[in-house]
């Protein structure tokens, strides 16, 4: 990656003209080959910017100006103009890993998983991940009463989880070897539920569940003992 630091003038024309006047900015040139133009504050996105694949060719102006022209498959055109150049310096990143969310559906599922019965009094794991020809339930359980119950567990609950496991139950159900005891039933598990798709699940007999994920972590004591 390299980092400029300027007092720059950006144009840009293409599907529109946009225009930054001179200021002092930094310039991020990334090993992708995009170039973003950044200012000290307003927000964490670009002023402006050109997505890869586009190409930076560097040269001077015939009264010696440095400047960057950017340009994109498209033909669009970012014209930097740096008058003054404060800072330029390049560093090799690596690779990154990646962005590792805390509290998202893996994580919920592993817990839940672990304590099926914070979902249901007396529900018990039977399988993680349960195949169906459309895709794997979350969670495959069994009750006090030895039926069988498919959980699906999204970090926010919506309409279309809702319309996920419905297919899923749908599927589940012309199985004979899960009905032994009766329909298969299912649990719709998220951190929070939006009011249209706890009304849509109650309408197909789905039970709501909204989890405490803190809680399953062992981080959150209840609330007997919270001030508020």
């Amino acid at each position: 990656m390299r980092l400029v630091v300027a007092r720059c003038q950006v144009d840009y024309a293409g599907r529109l003209t946009a225009h930054l006047p001179m200021a002092t900015r930094v310039l991020m040139i990334k090993a992708d080959g995009s170039v973003l133009v950044h200012s000290d504050g307003g927000s964490y996105k670009p002023l402006n910017w050109m997505s890869p694949p586009c190409t930076l060719k560097e040269g001077t102006t015939e009264d010696g100006t440095v400047e960057w022209v950017v340009t994109s498959k498209t033909d669009d055109t970012l014209r930097i103009t740096l008058e003054e150049v404060l800072h330029d310096s390049s560093h090799d990143l690596g690779v990154d890993p990646g962005l590792q969310k805390d509290g998202v559906e893996k994580h919920l599922q592993e817990l839940l998983a672990e304590h099926p019965a914070t979902l249901a009094d007396g529900l018990t794991l039977v399988r993680r991940e349960f195949p169906t020809a459309i895709g794997p339930v979350d969670l495959m359980c069994r009750d006090a009463e030895g039926l069988s119950v498919a959980v699906e567990i999204k970090r926010r609950g919506e309409i279309d989880g809702v319309e996920q496991l419905t297919r899923y139950l749908e599927l589940l159900n012309r199985d004979p070897l899960l009905c032994t005891r009766g329909p298969v039933r299912g649990i719709f598990a998220a951190q929070a539920i939006k009011p249209q798709a706890r009304v849509l699940a109650e309408d197909r007999g789905i039970t709501c569940a909204v989890v405490d994920y803190d809680a399953l972590r062992g981080m959150d004591d209840g609330a007997e003992h919270r001030l508020f």
